[in-house]
């Protein structure tokens, strides 16, 4: 042991997080209870780790221009790492990525390499989420460049007490559909992506591509929505994605894709997404409920989350891919239920996913998660509890009792050393972290690190943190 953990730690364990870059996925890579869930595979980092993934999105819809993304600040990630998050889903818009067709803001370009800078400082992995809400600037929202938006001239009628409904308008489905069969956007949208992954595959914050926010489409009369939903999916979603993997690829060849279904996943529509021919792809749906949307509590008997669950899960389970939500979170976070939804939402995703962002991380209202102060708003702390951002080794099990304030890990580990990281958000008492196993306990030391376990090659080890004693530390026997 004495040997491993000197060659770990001269190795650089507690030097900044490895890259989330994939490595080869093993079939037998996690054991879990279900058979969907053994068919869905980890998130790794090169080093083969098991990855779990705990965040926010990171946003500013409001400025554009010369201040586009100034509302992000190095603050986010600061605090996002202090919380015990990993993660962050940042949102780019094409409208100011490339304001006039062929023409690439250097200004916005060289603002994003800052934020990432931000991440990298903080060990937060990042998203680059291409984002776009009801298409773009040409219907008063943000996204798709307005010389890309094409209409045919079909109507129009703003909805701001409803935004998504503007989805359902003739101009705005038409624009998706030219975006999908339009030659010369095809092209347009793969040089956008071609630019962002020359750009930024090399950056060491960087761990994925979001190639499209909650892609939408056409629907054709007498279609009913979920109808058209998995059509769409099936014949325009999935050539877009393996075109824009395929100009991705060409810049980088390893940072992970993600994709997303339409947002009808979260009515409990299983996708029709067909095959995405890139071994590095994770599928990446939103976790929203139209009727929480809409300003309504959780209903517990209306079965909404076991409906979700099994309706995103068969899709990556058949084509083997990890599952990382890109988006979840209601808007009133202080209803009755929402404590109760809290908790079934995070243990429903912690089952079959590699991790989560949350919407979103701001100060403020509405559905920031933290106040002007930055401490946590209502039922939104569930979200900050102990996990393993990486493990060295193969998953037996992994679970947090919210009751008890108990987090269990149990894997075997690799052959070769490793380091299997902790996260332990702030809590009043601090944590206490025990093992049994041939592995030892190894405290942060170093600014912006967290505790790691170092495991004898092939031995099964089991980590507990619990909640500590009123001594206001955490402790690591």
């Amino acid at each position: 042991m004495a040997v491993v953990v000197a060659s770990v730690l001269a190795a650089g364990a507690l030097a900044p997080a490895a890259s989330a870059r994939p490595a080869p996925v093993s079939s037998s890579a996690t054991e879990f209870p279900s058979s969907y869930e053994r068919a869905i595979p980890p998130l790794t980092d090169d080093r083969g780790r098991t990855l779990t993934l705990r965040g926010w999105n990171v946003e500013d819809k409001a400025n554009r221009g010369e201040d586009a993304l100034s509302a992000i600040t190095e603050r986010h990630f600061r605090d996002l790492r202090a919380g015990g998050f990993n993660f962050a889903r940042l949102l780019v818009f094409w409208d100011d990525l490339e304001p006039r067709r062929g023409e690439y803001s250097a200004r916005y370009l060289h603002t994003i390499e800052r934020i990432l800078d931000w991440a990298r400082k903080h060990r937060v992995h990042v998203l680059i989420d291409a984002h776009q809400d009801v298409f773009g600037p040409a219907f008063g929202h943000r996204g798709i460049p307005e010389w890309a938006t094409r209409t045919d001239g079909l109507p129009f009628t703003p909805n701001p007490d409803d935004w998504f409904s503007e989805y359902f308008q003739p101009a705005v489905q038409r624009a998706f559909t030219h975006l999908y069969e339009d030659p010369d956007l095809q092209r347009a949208q793969a040089a956008m992506w071609q630019v962002l992954a020359g750009r930024f595959g090399r950056h060491p914050a960087v761990m994925g591509y979001d190639l499209i926010n909650e892609p939408m489409g056409e629907l054709r009369e007498g279609e009913d929505l979920a109808t058209a939903a998995r059509r769409i999916e099936a014949e325009h979603l999935t050539p877009l994605y393996n075109r824009l993997a395929r100009a991705v690829r060409t810049k980088d060849r390893d940072t992970w894709i993600f994709v997303e279904p339409t947002p009808i996943v979260g009515e409990g529509v299983p996708t029709g997404l067909g095959r995405i021919k890139d071994n590095r792809t994770v599928y990446a749906p939103h976790f929203y409920n139209t009727a929480m949307e809409a300003g309504a509590d959780y209903d517990p008997d209306a079965g909404w989350i076991e409906a979700y669950e099994a309706a995103v899960t068969a899709y990556p389970a058949r084509h083997r891919m990890p599952v990382v939500v890109g988006e979840w979170g209601p808007l009133n976070n202080a209803l009755p239920n929402m404590g109760r939804f809290y908790r079934e939402a995070v243990a429903s995703l912690n089952r079959y996913s590699s991790g989560w962002a949350g919407y979103v991380w701001c100060y403020g209202g509405g559905y920031c998660a933290v106040d002007e102060r930055g401490r946590f708003r209502t039922n939104k702390e569930q979200t900050a509890t102990p996990y393993a951002p990486a493990v060295a080794g193969t998953v037996r099990s992994d679970t947090y009792d919210a009751g008890t304030r108990t987090y269990r890990l149990a894997y075997r580990a690799a052959a070769r050393p490793g380091v299997t990281e902790l996260s332990l958000p702030p809590a009043p008492r601090g944590w206490r972290v025990t093992v049994t196993g041939r592995a030892q306990v190894l405290g942060a030391s170093s600014r912006g690190a967290w505790p790691v376990v170092l495991a004898w090659p092939g031995s099964e080890v089991v980590v507990t943190v619990r909640e500590a004693g009123p001594y206001g530390r955490t402790d690591h026997p």
